[in-house]
């Protein structure tokens, strides 16, 4: 009678170099930002990789970056159905998968560990989507699909772990006792010698965690097919709804290694009874079960909570946290300021704990930059969902939280219905995250408003910082060798002696630093008015960096600057210089608080160099070679002949160049609604800007109560940094007259 012939588990070359070839090229089309940590070795040191479950697409990432980064070939255990089809079963195999029904799952993982390969296993099982590791005793378990309860976590790898190295330590054992491990080299199909050194090698099991953020589940098209589909199938329309926004949707996924975990390695003579009653390594892991019952639960126990230790904590984390906690500590409802307070604050106390992960929007200061006003894109993001997903109610002037934050949702659409929550159970395992909010709830209540600009200006210096050194990486030497910028750029904050109540904040244009205006800056406080310079976004570092920014971007480190110069004076005016000036207008037009004036020098509204009419094509065309090959662009940079080479850039991304044809469009619609007094300076012959620019300002200014146009005799740009035809003085005298009740 036939009988069927056993599935082939060997290696697939071709289809590991093909499926290796795609993902990479898939990666860069989709918006999945993919960062492996291994602070404390290289990624290889390991035998066996535990990872948490979150989505499926996850299953296939770790192997996948093993093999990328080291050339080693992993295995892993993934649900049976997937085999079911005959192509996808080869498939699958050929990659190194063995699905969890396989007859002799653990010992022959274990004789793959033996021959060097890998091995992933998610403990969990199923996937986790509510991120509930911890029971209601703080004990961590899970819940069953099919038990309907919770659960201890499955203990397979701890399993796998711990035999396979008491096997090892038989073999020793065996070889120390003079005995040949010829028939053990023979049946595992590995050379006696190399088998003898495999036997010395600890094996080690590799706690690991996958961080996705943001989650999204915001009305989009996809929103509105799943929720038809979620009437039919809850499971299948919540996973299509957020794994589709984690792929498609510029998600970071943080893959974290912790440190190595060793079973427990015995010499026994009990332990060379077992070898010698097995016949093959099948056997030796029914002999040994029973009496490696005590260490294996031990195993695994030790590594659920190393699981979560390498949670990438990020802002949703504290932010879903800081509801949650207020909520049993029965606050429904708090001021928003206070709120914001607390959160920047939360951060601050975090940053200070050494044992414990920060998503790079935690450890960047520019990425929770504004936080204090909420004007942090990843906050803004937090609370669209919360809002979204009736977790809170954002009132004029607070926030409600709801009680649907501690409320349990149906497994299969919690993701979809109650994020905040899955943010806030991820969190739970970490106590660190917990103390930091509580830190920032009590911080909230006590900081002053000038105490509190004066760690947000601390947060400028520091974001100069952080941007530099993430820049000199050396993707991007080639770049950061051709620049000549030398002079300072950071930002800088006087304040005279006996300072007037007018406060000034002074903005460089684009390509510059603070330090284009520095001396203009030392001049206006020895006339008495505290000044702040800022640095915009993206400058004073690398060509890099500011390739990265948007013109809200710019617009936000001007915002920043008023919000720090705010609690000391009565009244601000804001001087900008080219680009500088184009962001100053914007900011006035947003009406804020104490802003009463601006003066603005060379504003780009009409531009000379025509060229920039195919910028828009050229950028387009960048973001194309981006997502479709290996490179970052096609025309990424173009020279810069500046008038000051030791202040400004001399490689122009053309990415920023974009971006100022978007900001330039946008002053346009706002410039109708600034309601200050505006002194407006332009060159005469200005190479850079067309002269004309400044009297078509000055006529959408229609609702400012006086403006003035001075024209400046000069072929140059730089008019206010040269100080060419009294332009400064000019603006001193307005400063002056600001000053006068």
């Amino acid at each position: 009678m036939d009988t069927e012939a056993p599935p082939d588990y060997a290696f697939n070359s071709a289809s590991i170099d093909r499926t290796v070839r795609y993902m990479t090229r898939l990666q860069r089309a989709l918006g999945l930002n993919i960062r492996v940590h291994r602070p404390h070795g290289r990624i290889e040191d390991g035998d066996i990789y535990l990872f948490n479950h979150f989505a499926r697409f996850e299953t296939f990432i770790p192997q996948y970056l093993i093999y990328k980064q080291t050339g080693v070939l992993s295995r892993s255990v993934a649900s049976s159905e997937f085999f079911v089809n005959p192509t996808m079963g080869r498939f699958l195999r050929g990659v190194g998968a063995v699905p969890n029904n396989h007859p002799h799952l653990l010992p022959f993982l274990a004789a793959e560990i033996l021959r060097g390969r890998k091995v992933v296993i998610f403990p969990e099982g199923g996937m986790v989507k509510d991120r509930r590791v911890m029971d209601d005793q703080g004990e961590f378990s899970i819940f069953s699909r099919t038990a309907l309860v919770r659960r201890k976590h499955h203990s397979g790898a701890a399993v796998l772990a711990q035999m396979t190295d008491s096997f090892k330590a038989g073999l020793l054992a065996l070889h120390e006792q003079g005995e040949s491990l010829e028939r053990w080299a023979k049946s595992l199909e590995i050379g006696e010698t190399e088998l003898l050194a495999a036997a010395r090698l600890d094996t080690r099991l590799v706690p690991g965690n996958i961080t996705f953020y943001p989650l999204r589940v915001d009305e989009s098209a996809m929103f509105r097919i799943t929720d038809s589909l979620a009437k039919l199938n809850p499971r299948a329309a919540e996973e299509l709804l957020i794994e589709s926004n984690i792929l498609l949707r510029n998600t970071d996924m943080d893959l974290r290694l912790g440190d190595s975990i060793l079973p427990e390695r015995e010499q026994s003579s009990e332990l060379v009874r077992m070898m010698k009653e097995s016949a093959t390594i099948e056997d030796f892991f029914v002999i040994a079960a029973d009496p490696m019952h005590d260490q294996i639960a031990k195993l695994r126990d030790r590594s659920m909570p190393a699981i979560y230790r390498e949670v990438t904590v990020n802002l949703s984390h504290l932010a879903a946290t800081m509801m949650h906690h207020a909520l049993r500590w029965g606050v429904t409802e708090m001021p928003n300021s206070r709120f914001h307070k607390a959160l920047f604050l939360a951060i601050k106390s975090l940053q200070q704990k050494t044992d414990v992960h920060l998503h790079r929007g935690l450890t960047s200061p520019e990425r929770y930059a504004g936080l204090v006003e909420g004007s942090c894109s990843g906050f803004h993001d937090f609370i669209h969902v919360a809002e979204q997903t009736n977790a809170l109610v954002r009132e004029p002037l607070s926030y409600h939280f709801t009680d649907k934050l501690l409320s349990e949702v149906a497994l299969d659409a919690v993701r979809r219905e109650n994020p905040v929550r899955v943010y806030a159970n991820e969190a739970e395992p970490m106590s660190q995250v917990l103390e930091a909010v509580q830190t920032g709830f009590s911080q909230a209540g006590e900081i002053g408003e000038q105490e509190l600009s004066k760690l947000l200006f601390a947060e400028e210096q520091a974001a100069l910082g952080w941007a530099r050194k993430h820049y000199s990486h050396e993707h991007y030497a080639e770049v950061n060798s051709q620049e000549t910028a030398t002079a300072n750029p950071e930002p800088y904050w006087i304040t005279p002696p006996d300072a007037r109540r007018v406060g000034v904040v002074v903005v460089h244009g684009l390509l510059a630093s603070p330090a284009e205006l520095s001396e203009f800056g030392e001049q206006i406080a020895a006339k008495g008015f505290p000044v702040i310079g800022v640095r915009l976004q993206g400058h004073g570092t690398s060509p890099w960096d500011l390739k990265e920014t948007k013109w809200q971007d710019w617009l936000a480190s001007v915002r920043r600057g008023i919000r720090i110069m705010a609690p000391f004076v009565d009244k601000i005016c804001l001087v900008g210089f080219s680009t500088g000036a184009a962001l100053s207008l914007l900011a006035a037009s947003g009406h804020p608080g104490k802003v009463v004036a601006v003066a603005a020098c060379s504003t780009p509204f009409k531009m000379k160099n025509r060229n920039l009419i195919v910028v828009p094509l050229v950028h387009s065309a960048n973001e194309i070679v981006r997502r479709l090959s290996d490179r970052d662009g096609l025309i990424m940079f173009r020279p810069n002949q500046s008038e000051h080479p030791d202040i400004n850039y001399f490689n122009i991304p053309v990415a920023a160049l974009n971006e100022l044809r978007h900001m330039i469009e946008a002053l346009d619609e706002k410039l109708p609604l600034i309601s200050v007094p505006t002194l407006i300076l332009q060159g005469s012959n200005d190479h850079v800007v067309d002269s004309a620019s400044a009297g078509l300002i000055n006529d959408k200014l229609t609702a400012a109560p006086w403006t003035r146009v001075v024209m400046i005799e000069s072929n140059r740009h730089g008019i206010l940094n040269e100080d060419i035809g009294d332009s400064r003085e000019a603006i001193i005298r307005f400063l002056e007259s600001l000053d006068i009740d």
